[in-house]
C-alpha cells in the first residue's frame, strides 16, 4: 500500500538543458563529465538524463573553495 501523499519526500529532479544553464556550461560538457566519471550524480530513466536537485546542490557544496587571501588570515 502506498503511503499517503502527505507522508512522501518530494525529490525534485532537473535535467541535463536546465542544469546546464543553471551553471552557464554546454549541455556536451556534462555528457562529457558523464563519460569520464566527474560531475553530480545523475539517474538515466530509459533515454532521459535527470538529476536530483539535492545532489546538484551537495556537488556545488562540494566545488566551493575559499580565497587564497582568506585561507591565510584564517592560518
Amino acid at each position: 500500500m502506498a503511503a499517503p501523499v502527505s507522508d512522501r519526500t518530494i525529490i525534485r529532479h532537473i535535467g541535463q538543458h536546465e542544469l546546464a544553464q543553471r551553471w552557464c556550461i554546454s549541455p556536451r560538457t556534462l555528457e562529457r563529465w558523464r563519460w569520464i566519471g566527474e560531475g553530480p550524480a545523475f539517474l538515466k530513466i530509459g533515454a532521459r538524463v535527470a538529476y536530483r536537485l539535492e545532489d546538484v546542490e551537495a556537488y556545488e557544496a562540494e566545488q566551493r573553495r575559499t580565497p587564497a587571501t582568506q585561507r591565510d588570515e584564517v592560518e
